[in-house]
């Protein structure tokens, strides 16, 4: 029987979800429905979605100053500049001015210690900021690493910062499964480990450094661009793309539904010297085991890994984690306090459900209960019966000084306002 529940959202619109690892998908589902943009998008009750500004070209991660002012880092150029500003001038929660520059685009983007850092496709950079939190030379910014992999897949430089100017760098691994160039065969070892497929550490306060500067803090994690550190715990959490073509190379083992249903995508708690297990073994999550990957000698029941480290939550496979974000606010409900909001940039071809943001509680730094869907529907169409194109994509998520949740998407450059 399949692992997953489903009900209804609104007439239209239903929510099927797989159940977890360590938790299960809650059946309480967004209930509000609020046209935005000719999308409805479904909330839970209590809560306003509003949109904050648009045609901003392809968005990835957000960071919010203290006084309300938004970057967004872009994936692609847009009228030459890669990073959007947005001021909230009076700092009533409305945008009055618009600023682009830069033109380094990338992915990940952090106001920290009195800097705004902004990575490109191969490196992190810096801008030095006033009190106010602008930029002082907005012109030259600093080069804090650069030389890092970039082969044109899974090449987002996403980022995160602890408060010891220690900065964590995911380098994605361009190859799905470290696979041998027109064969089914995995190297081995893996050698793209050397470089890629983990989490490099480097000094935030240290200019132009190289890989070479860095220390791999974490290894075989193929493509986290969904990365937080929770100050809570003092560790950094990663969500994980999962390999695929399971049966275009190995249909001996794995039919076509193997291949749209596994692996899971997996949230990991990170520490020094931790090996996810990437290329040698994915996560089963309907067997709940590790296993040990077709490139390696896998046909599908063999398990391993024993050396790797467990994940704490399994989510369907192909959602795409593009980023995570723990909750500190006061604005929003006792239960989302210290939990991790997710956005999901893609589709599960087995639940016909995607292209949202989900929450998951935690307590005394783990998951705890049941995870759920907490805005859906940016697709804009029924993903059961696609009658059109994908209107919005969930990329990225901040939180305002008010504890409001912002959402990016790269398709039409959208950012969402969510409010309690």
């Amino acid at each position: 029987m399949k692992n997953f529940i489903s009900r209804t959202l609104v007439p239209y619109l239903s929510m099927i979800v797989l159940l977890g690892l360590t938790t299960q998908c809650k059946e309480k589902s967004p209930q509000k429905t609020e046209p935005i943009n000719e999308t409805v998008i479904a909330i839970p009750e209590g809560f306003s979605i509003e949109v904050v500004a648009q045609d901003l070209g392809n968005l990835r991660h957000m960071t919010v100053s203290k006084n309300g002012d938004i970057y967004v880092n872009r994936s692609k150029l847009k009228d030459d500049k890669a990073i959007v500003l947005l001021k909230d001038n009076d700092q009533d929660g409305k945008i009055d001015e618009e600023q682009q520059f830069g033109n380094l685009a990338g992915t990940g983007i952090l106001i920290k210690g009195g800097y705004l850092y902004t990575s490109s496709n191969s490196g992190i950079y810096r801008y030095k900021l006033n009190g106010q939190d602008e930029i002082i030379d907005i012109d030259n910014p600093e080069n804090i690493v650069d030389g890092l992999a970039d082969k044109g897949r899974d090449n987002a430089k996403s980022f995160v910062m602890d408060d010891n100017s220690n900065l964590y760098v995911t380098i994605g691994s361009w190859n799905d499964s470290c696979r041998e160039e027109g064969t089914g065969n995995g190297i081995m070892p893996c050698a793209i480990l050397d470089s890629a497929g983990g989490i490099w550490q480097f000094k935030a306060d240290k200019l132009n450094q190289s890989l070479s500067n860095g220390k791999r803090y974490a290894t075989g994690v193929k493509n986290a661009v969904a990365t937080a550190w929770n100050f809570k715990t003092n560790t950094l959490f990663a969500a994980v793309h999962g390999r695929g073509a399971f049966h275009d190379f190995y249909p001996d083992y794995y039919t076509a539904k193997h291949s749209a249903e596994l692996p899971a995508e997996t949230l990991y708690e990170l520490h020094d010297g931790d090996d996810a297990g990437w290329p040698y073994i994915y996560y089963d999550q309907f067997k709940k085991k590790k296993m040990l990957a077709p490139e390696y000698g896998g046909d599908g029941e063999k398990t391993a890994g024993e050396n790797a480290i467990d994940p704490l939550l399994a989510f369907p496979a192909h959602l795409a984690p593009n980023d995570i974000l723990f909750y500190t606010g006061n604005m929003f409900p006792e239960k989302y306090k210290n939990g991790a909001f997710i956005a999901f940039h893609g589709q599960s071809p087995e639940l016909k459900k995607g292209y949202f943001v989900a929450f998951v509680p935690f307590k005394d730094g783990k998951p705890n209960g049941n995870w759920e869907i907490f805005a859906d529907n940016f697709s804009g169409i029924d993903l059961a019966n696609p009658s059109g194109p994908i209107q919005n994509r969930p990329c990225g998520l901040a939180q305002g000084p008010k504890g409001e949740l912002y959402v990016s998407e790269d398709l039409k450059g959208t950012i969402y306002k969510i409010s309690y």
